[in-house]
């Protein structure tokens, strides 16, 4: 059905009226954009950041989110099942197909999100949740409150149209930016172009990763209602941002268009200087019997501390955070023991910081210098586990502990 208005004329008791009937949606969303520091939310670029318009399949990020939370919490993992209604078969495209009364496991959910933006999908993991898809979004517009996004309203899992499902670029930011600080060991997810599923393959639709040099994620979406929609991640040296767009006219207007404005904030990103890393809680270590020790207290060399000693314990790799200790302190042991066979001196550590007033518990692995990070981080990514540079603010709290 196109998606016009139209005049009809209309004749009651010998009196001519002129009836106009227009569309409930509009033609094409009001435009809108933002680039963000994804470290810090520095705002590099902004139009019409607050206005409100309709997410599309941006959605999915926030349906994605309470999912990861769930397996992070351990109320479910990877492997859990979760069962496929009648309802959610008969969602429109783009869709998996799936058969009612089947199963799928949240992993594939996750794939199937974020690579088809299944919309099938998106109401398993709806029912899943709050057994009906309404009160799911009752669930994610609540989130949203608690992540900050203060515009947003969600009315259904998926991004289908709806009169009463808006949200603005600059919410949408924060969702992304959240998504990555959050759940760090499920961002890889984000970068992924297909999967097969039931001996099927499924490919995505988000072709700005591979057009944009250092684009990683995320979501692609669109409505007619909306648009061409997009949150994007890019990190180019020590710099990550977070560009979203609404209402592009096209996918390729809207990829070129991000392109640009994202070209512009590692300019000024450059520029501006990179602030100096935060104060952190103490740092924690893991020990050989799985106690938390403060980061540099086995460390006790005689005499004068060994400058290269010094420069290979300030770098590290952060392969995920957690919200129970016991899990971040299995993950980092595990990960340590896979980077231990290249560098011998690499050791897990917990690293417990508190978040939007959330407990987490980061899963690190030190003993680096800066050029064996990344070749580390690739070798995690490839296991698959995310992987963020720890920068060397922890060197003083080695230097603290060898000194005199």
């Amino acid at each position: 059905m196109r998606n016009i208005g139209f005049l009809r004329g209309l004749k009651i008791a010998g009196t001519a009226f002129l009836l106009i009937i227009t569309s409930a949606w509009p033609i094409m969303a009001k435009y809108a954009s933002v680039v963000i520091d994804a470290e810090t939310g520095r705002v590099y670029h902004e139009v019409n950041a607050d206005t409100r318009n309709y997410p599309a399949s941006l959605t999915k990020m926030m349906t994605l989110y309470i999912l990861f939370e769930a397996i992070e919490q351990g109320d479910m993992n990877l492997k859990s099942k979760m069962k496929v209604s009648a309802r959610a078969s008969r969602q429109p495209s783009s869709k998996m197909w799936l058969d009612p009364g089947s199963y799928m496991t949240a992993e594939d959910a996750i794939l199937g999100l974020v690579v088809r933006s299944a919309n099938d999908v998106a109401v398993v993991v709806a029912e899943h949740f709050g057994k009906t898809e309404r009160t799911f979004a009752k669930q994610m517009t609540k989130k949203a409150k608690e992540l900050g996004m203060t515009r947003t309203n969600f009315r259904n899992a998926s991004g289908l149209p709806n009169r009463g499902q808006l949200s603005t670029a600059r919410d949408m930011a924060i969702l992304a930016q959240r998504l990555m600080n959050d759940f760090p060991q499920f961002y890889s997810y984000f970068a992924r172009t297909k999967f097969t599923y039931a001996g099927k393959t499924f490919r995505g639709h988000n072709k700005f990763m591979s057009r944009y040099a250092g684009a990683d994620g995320l979501k692609t979406g669109y409505i007619r209602a909306s648009g061409y929609n997009l949150a994007a991640s890019a990190k180019r040296d020590d710099t990550r941002l977070i560009g979203v767009v609404f209402g592009g006219k096209s996918a390729k207007q809207r990829d070129r268009h991000l392109a640009t404005l994202m070209d512009k904030g590692f300019v000024e990103a450059a520029e501006y200087g990179r602030p100096p890393y935060p104060a952190r809680k103490p740092l924690m270590m893991v020990e050989a019997d799985g106690s938390l020790v403060p980061a540099g207290i086995t460390i006790k060399p005689r005499g004068k501390p060994d400058p290269e000693i010094l420069r290979a314990e300030a770098w590290g790799i952060q392969i995920g955070a957690y919200s129970i200790s016991d899990i971040a302190q299995q993950k980092a042991n595990e990960a340590a023991a896979v980077v231990k066979k290249m560098y011998a001196a690499a050791f897990g550590r917990i690293e417990p910081v508190i978040v939007s007033g959330k407990q987490l518990y980061r899963a690190q692995i030190m003993g680096l210098t800066e050029a064996d990070t990344r070749k580390a981080c690739q070798l995690m990514e490839r296991a698959p586990h995310q992987c963020l540079i720890v920068a060397p603010e922890f060197a003083s709290a080695v230097r603290a502990s060898t000194s005199g």
